[in-house]
């Protein structure tokens, strides 16, 4: 099967320039793709060429990160339910009706938000270290993130900056990593997602969104809410070694989903970066066989 480009775009929404990848045929059934902190649709660029045969794939980059437009965080509320409701007004843009979601990190309350707001929409989930439950957070990784969320201090903010740092980023993508697969990390991913973090006015974006992060712990339970009631089929595919979101995390959605189909692999938090070819076999025999499109 013939490779089919990765196209480069951007949309206006609400005033704000939104870039995003898309490939497949127009056609297809959709798969949109949202990524995590402190990255951008640049995760997922081994991954698109994978599914672009069968799936028409759209990986936007959220405001304040990637390509995509950054407005100082004065003027935009840079929030979780923020970017929820701008991204569901990015899908409405490009005429996205039905879609299945990839959540990863910072995607997945983002994500399931636009869930909550439309299930009618929502094909199918792909979680990749993507949580929704409380044993799925990292003891450790956590603990300054969790100081932060309770009383936002200079003393708090300081271990968390680091996080972004160049390396507390080098940190998300080798921790959990096996030895055999080291080499197959690229430096460029990293060197990448530091860069952006480092530009004028990221500081306060991104101490703000995760000091914003506990209000996804208090709609975890309308998430798992929705997972029973909607029976949404799932599959998690999570890096083992994670150890931001540990695979406690994806073994409790079939507490709600019995039916959740559950893919732990040898690799940590940026499971694409190692395990791009396993996790997109996964997907589209997944998608062949739970939600019936064209395999």
């Amino acid at each position: 099967m013939p490779v089919l480009p990765t196209h480069h775009r951007t949309v206006t929404v609400r005033g704000h320039e939104i870039a995003y990848r898309e490939a497949g045929p127009a056609d297809a059934p959709v798969l949109l793709l949202l990524h995590g902190f402190p990255t951008s649709s640049h995760m997922f660029r081994d991954l698109i060429p994978r599914l672009a045969g069968s799936y028409r794939l759209i990986a936007p980059d959220h405001l304040g990160f990637g390509r995509s437009a950054a407005p100082d965080a004065a003027d935009f509320d840079y929030t979780f339910a923020g970017l929820a409701a701008l991204t569901a007004e990015f899908t409405e843009a490009l005429g996205l009706d039905r879609f299945a979601l990839y959540i990863q990190d910072y995607g997945s309350p983002i994500g399931l938000r636009l869930a909550l707001a439309h299930p009618e929409r929502i094909t199918a989930i792909i979680s990749q270290n993507g949580n929704a439950y409380e044993e799925g957070l990292g003891a450790e990784a956590w603990a300054p993130v969790l100081a932060l969320i309770e009383k936002r201090t200079p003393e708090t903010e300081e271990p968390v900056r680091a996080i972004r740092s160049l390396d507390g980023i080098r940190w998300q993508y080798e921790t959990g990593v096996p030895a055999e697969y080291r080499d197959l990390l690229s430096p460029d991913a990293w060197h990448h997602d530091a860069a952006l973090m480092a530009r004028e006015g990221q500081d306060e974006i991104q101490l703000g969104l995760i000091a914003d992060y506990g209000s996804n712990f208090a709609l975890y339970p309308a998430f798992q809410e929705y997972f029973r009631t909607s029976r949404v089929p799932l599959l998690a595919v999570w890096g083992e070694g994670d150890q931001v979101f540990v695979p406690a995390g994806a073994e409790a959605f079939r507490r709600d989903l019995p039916d959740a189909e559950i893919h732990l692999l040898p690799t940590g938090h940026f499971a694409l970066e190692t395990h791009a070819p396993q996790i997109a076999e996964l997907i589209g025999d997944f998608l062949a066989r739970r939600v019936l499109v064209r395999p």
